[in-house]
């Protein structure tokens, strides 16, 4: 776990979309667009706002049940954003990691996953994750099998299994914990997003849509977060 100062990892459900585009009189699929781009903005303040670590719960496990239409239209997105943006990301230093079930989503949107990965694989300035087709129960059982497997071929013996062995089986064990986990357009739930790793996180509501999140409401929900006592079940850390 980070600081309170610079270098924090923030976490953010970006919700709203669809609504925002719905209460305009517009398809969903254009509020995911507007969605699109106030990521390149907020990705791009993020290193000059203190913020090292950045993950993005762009689409769950529970995501598919919704149309069709909304759906394809979806990855459609996440494939135009990684062939457009991929040469800005690599020079503007910042990695990318993708996380949740990979192998299910389609062939071309995993080849240009991994290909963004390997390219901005040495970049430092930001460390932006990405969750896609992901669900943190779902995390947490496959990170079980891994573990389990290693029992089965006595490669783990079982009374050594404690925090740190679960972790390094989760999808994100090349990353710190959270430190704050936001949430956009006036839900006040977590979604199954990264529930093991934000035990000790901070959490903020806020009721205004992703799209119009904007690059001065993330300053000022950072500063509000700033001035927090986290006390991770001790005294306060100044």
């Amino acid at each position: 776990m980070t600081k309170q100062g610079d270098d924090l990892h923030l976490a953010i459900i970006m919700d709203g979309n669809g609504r925002w585009a719905t209460a305009r009189g517009l398809e969903r699929l254009v509020g995911h667009k507007r969605g699109v781009e106030r990521v390149d903005e907020i990705v791009e303040a993020c290193p000059d706002l203190g913020v090292k670590h950045l993950t993005l719960f762009a689409f769950s496990t529970e995501n598919w049940k919704r149309s069709e239409r909304e759906v394809s239209g979806l990855m459609t997105l996440f494939r135009r954003y990684i062939r457009s943006e991929s040469a800005r990301l690599l020079k503007e230093g910042v990695r990318v990691r993708f996380i949740g079930r990979r192998h299910e989503l389609d062939a071309r949107l995993q080849e240009l996953m991994q290909g963004l990965e390997d390219r901005t694989i040495d970049n430092d300035r930001l460390h932006l994750t990405v969750a896609i087709n992901y669900g943190g129960r779902d995390e947490i059982v496959r990170a079980t099998r891994k573990v389990a497997l290693m029992v089965q071929s006595g490669e783990l013996p079982i009374e050594d299994i404690d925090e740190h062995i679960l972790s390094t089986a989760l999808d994100t064990h090349e990353l710190i914990d959270p430190d704050l986990v936001l949430r956009t357009s006036g839900e006040y739930r977590t979604s199954n997003f990264l529930p093991w790793q934000s035990v000790y996180a901070e959490y903020e509501f806020t009721e205004t849509a992703w799209p119009d999140f904007t690059v001065e409401k993330l300053r000022d929900t950072l500063d509000a977060f700033r001035g927090r006592e986290r006390r991770f079940g001790a005294v306060a850390i100044k």
